[in-house]
């Protein structure tokens, strides 16, 4: 198993991944790291990871950075979102 995989199995990095398809537009580290209620450093390690695997951009934007999903990125975001609604739905009807 590669190291992406066992990124992608914690709910920070889905977070920041979901929280990038959702908004349709790009972020800064800054405000995914408050959506993901992860520190600041942890999603920038994050991001490089997602980065190295050619899921993720950032384009300079004066000082800051823009964080955008690459294609490969938005298909494996818009699977995980799948399965969120899945696994979802699966715990209302069990209850």
């Amino acid at each position: 198993m590669t190291d992406l995989f066992h990124v992608l199995l914690h709910g920070k990095p889905v977070r920041i991944l979901l929280s990038l398809k959702r908004s349709n537009k790009s972020k800064y580290a800054s405000i995914l790291s408050r959506e993901a209620h992860c520190t600041y450093s942890h999603t920038v390690k994050i991001l490089n990871a997602f980065e190295e695997a050619g899921l993720v951009e950032f384009r300079k934007e004066g000082r800051k950075k823009l964080i955008m999903l690459t294609d490969q990125g938005e298909d494996i975001a818009t699977t995980l979102e799948e399965l969120h609604t899945q696994l979802d739905e699966l715990s209302h009807e069990s209850v």
